[in-house]
């Protein structure tokens, strides 16, 4: 299968849809540029960002500037991938981004649907399973959906068939032209990113909880061991440690941090003298599994199936605060800006920001009508954040931010477990029968003037 896309109306020339960006303009930075020409003298109003604007029309903005172009993705080191978004150095949602940010005005920021671009309703929000076999009979006027999307500003480029169970891990490694996915089959499978073909598959013996990659490196957490491996070198070490399955892998600060079955939280650290990671110490204050990690503001969180959220010091390693405001498992977190996101199977996705005193409070809840499988961050083509949310009722909802308006939703045939960020508007989803698809993000057509 051929990954090769003419980019249509997105792009001018013929690009490898999984090329490295090397340092040269996005493709979109020439319409950025425009838009940035157009709104150079445009203020977002500040009743809006405090949730409580009753003008109509307003005269100033309803949503937030873009963010500048994304620079050159992936060049290694420090500026490796990063776990949910790894592109523009504003608005961005980190995995260890710092800095001391503004907390004022958060309140009420949340969940003001002003700016709802809105998506298309369809009779019933299911796809049509005699469609998916190639025999519906309605065509067009079937009630049920004939696309795996709603939505605009996306879309399916193509999908990679291989794995026989869940997809758990997707990972691009800085300077590699492959792409890694895991699966609880046991292996993981290696795909060329210029054919689309899988190049090898690697059976590890055991179910791969999760995986990342933090510059040339790749991690992979399996029962009792987390494998490393640098793709530059061929380097492949064996990280000893864990009890159970490894569920989350995050790395900051210099260190490598494993969530794990029994509710620990193994660090290790770099040793660039040995090229190896030594043993630091595990943290132990969950009272189960660790299936949540994220690296942001010099701090870790971590969440777990027993509801709670910890926020730990990166320079002490030592737990600073408890969220207890979920009522199931807290299944994924993410840093935006100033915020913590988090979402469980409780049905909720919480924002958290920083109280005067410096700890988290809960400054919007988002409710949907099924549990919350994963969060992972990125943006449009025109810079505004977008939030991608996995259900498990089989689908993705695509949600602007801080609106929380709905922008689009994609579909499975099972729950969709990881979700990927890459290059070029680029990103993964991997469901429970064990595909993955590459979906790219398009320019949204405007009604003329």
């Amino acid at each position: 299968m051929d990954l090769d896309y003419n980019g249509g109306n997105t792009t001018t020339t013929n690009k490898r849809v999984f090329h490295r960006i090397g340092g040269g303009q996005s493709v979109n930075d020439t319409s950025n540029q425009h838009n940035h020409q157009h709104q150079q003298n445009q203020k977002v109003c500040y009743h809006w960002r405090a949730g409580k604007c009753n003008r109509f029309p307003c005269p100033f903005l309803h949503r937030e500037l873009p963010a500048p172009p994304p620079h050159a993705y992936l060049n290694g080191g420090e500026g490796g991938a990063k776990r949910g978004f790894a592109g523009n150095d504003s608005s961005s949602f980190s995995g260890r981004r710092g800095g001391n940010s503004n907390y004022s005005n958060s309140r009420g920021r949340f969940g003001n649907k002003g700016d709802i671009r809105g998506v298309k309703r369809v009779n019933v929000e299911k796809v049509c399973n005699f469609w998916v076999q190639g025999n519906c009979s309605f065509g067009d006027k079937c009630r049920y959906l004939h696309s795996w999307s709603l939505g605009d500003g996306f879309s399916l480029l193509t999908q990679l068939e291989g794995h026989q169970k869940v997809i758990s891990g997707i990972a691009l490694p800085s300077g590699s032209d492959k792409l890694y996915t895991g699966s609880k089959d046991e292996t993981v499978r290696v795909w060329d990113c210029q054919s689309g073909q899988c190049m090898h598959v690697i059976n590890l013996g055991g179910e791969v909880g999760c995986m990342i990659s933090e510059g040339p490196w790749i991690f992979v957490g399996l029962p009792n061991v987390v494998k490393a491996w640098n793709t530059q070198t061929n380097t492949d070490l064996s990280l000893d440690g864990p009890i159970g399955q490894v569920y989350a892998l995050v790395v900051g600060n210099d260190l490598l941090f494993a969530g794990t079955q029994d509710g620990s939280i193994l660090v290790w650290k770099f040793n660039a003298a040995t090229f190896n990671f030594e043993p630091a110490v595990s943290l132990k204050d969950h009272k189960m599994a660790v299936v949540s990690l994220v690296v942001g503001a010099n701090r870790l969180y971590s969440g777990s199936i027993d509801h709670s959220i910890k926020v730990w010091s990166l320079e002490t390693l030592q737990c600073i605060q408890t969220l207890t405001d979920h009522t199931s498992v807290v299944m994924s977190i993410l840093c935006w800006e100033q915020f913590l996101l988090s979402c469980s199977l409780d049905q909720t996705i919480k924002v958290w920001a920083a109280t005067e005193s410096g700890n988290l409070e809960v400054t919007y809840t988002h409710n949907e009508e099924h549990g919350l499988l994963t969060l992972c961050g990125m943006h449009d083509l025109e810079g505004k954040p977008v939030l991608l949310c996995s259900s498990n009722d089989n689908s993705v909802h695509l949600y602007d931010l801080p609106s929380f308006s709905e922008k689009g939703k994609m579909f499975a045939k099972q729950e969709i477990r990881a979700i990927q960020t890459g290059p070029g508007g680029l990103f993964f989803t991997g469901d429970g029968t064990g595909q993955v698809r590459v979906w790219n993000s398009v320019a949204v057509p405007t009604a003329a003037t």
